[in-house]
């Protein structure tokens, strides 16, 4: 698959070290407003996590101003869409409309109503959102489980994703633009819980609000025969940069995980472990990776839908904008279109 990237931010050069290490699909190009990024000088590029950015050789690449560029050479099958949330749609838009695959980072838009609107647009297979949380060991442990039935049916789940101050993100309490730690940050649980769970009929929400936009939140999801919560969002201290985990119950067995990033550069773990009912502790020995390879897997997957295999949840825009739907849940009412069932307290 020969891909190019639209949009040379953070999350662009993490997606160009992931088409590096993949044997399935090729990063031959990129568009950029910045001159000094589309002359190979990515230097300034960096994150919450993964290498800082570097010099690229840009020498054999289709380096283009605009979408308009990539969207005129036939020879890309895919654009890899990593632009800001708020520019998401019209770039998936034009890309659908001109016949290319597209791999669009999350949040697919910033309303499910418009991401279902995308979703109908594409044919089958051609639109594939990036939710890497399946992608990654610990999390794809989780979701095999699930689908296996190996430690029978899933009865419960607590999920959380907590960040520090968001400072590289500009315009995240702005719901025209990023929509908060809901739509940036919880959209990946959202997603998860919809793969495991389905999807749940209300949201009941208790959080903290920037300008009515959710900051900090803890919430129960209503569901017949399942108990399942999540919280997050931001905590004011840079300490912490980064923490996330789960807690999910089987019939037979419940499985633990988290994982915290100070800013000194330690961190905290609880590896994932298996506590089965009868006892009997399981730390399963997961291969040993970094935070690229769940990207290497995400575009490898990509490359399979495009040479004709069926998009897999973990891609589906469908759960994409069900995952969308579950966060818009959550939010107090005047920031969603139409009322959807939820109970919300902000203080």
């Amino acid at each position: 698959m020969r891909a190019a990237i639209l949009g040379v931010g953070f999350m662009g050069w993490i997606h160009s070290l992931a088409y590096r290490r993949s044997e399935n699909a090729q990063l031959v190009g990129f568009a950029s407003r910045d001159s000094a990024k589309r002359d190979g000088d990515w230097c300034g590029i960096q994150g919450n996590f993964g290498p800082p950015g570097e010099r690229i050789d840009v020498s054999e690449m289709i380096v283009c101003e605009s979408l308009d560029g990539l969207l005129a050479d036939d020879s890309i099958d895919l654009i890899d869409i990593c632009l800001p949330p708020h520019l998401h749609v019209e770039a998936v838009t034009k890309s659908l409309a001109a016949g290319k695959s597209v791999l669009c980072e999350k949040p697919l838009a910033l309303s499910a109503s418009a991401a279902a609107e995308l979703t109908a647009m594409a044919a089958p297979g051609q639109l594939m959102v990036g939710h890497i949380l399946p992608f990654m060991p610990e999390y794809t442990f989780l979701t095999d489980a699930a689908a296996s039935g190996r430690y029978g049916a899933i009865l419960s789940g607590r999920f959380q994703r907590t960040i520090g101050p968001p400072d590289w993100v500009p315009g995240f309490y702005k719901m025209s633009r990023v929509g908060g730690p809901l739509l940036d940050l919880q959209i990946h649980d959202a997603h998860l819980i919809r793969m495991l769970f389905g999807m749940p009929t209300a949201a009941h929400t208790v959080s903290h609000c920037v300008s009515e936009v959710p900051k900090r939140y803890e919430t129960v999801l209503d569901y017949d025969g399942f108990v399942v919560s999540v919280a997050g969002g931001v905590i004011d201290s840079p300490a912490r940069p980064f923490t996330h985990g789960f807690e999910v119950s089987f019939e037979k067995a419940t499985l633990r995980f988290e994982h915290a990033a100070y800013s000194d550069g330690t961190s905290d773990s609880i590896p994932l472990v298996v506590m089965h009912n009868n006892g009997k502790l399981e730390r399963p020995v997961l291969k040993d990776s970094d935070p690229i390879d769940a990207f290497v897997a995400e575009v490898d997957w990509a490359a399979r839908v495009v040479a004709g295999e069926e998009i897999p949840p973990a891609l589906d825009p469908k759960l994409a904008t069900d995952a969308l739907k579950i966060c818009e849940m959550q939010m107090p009412a005047a920031l969603v279109p139409s009322s959807n069932g939820s109970s919300v307290t902000a203080k």
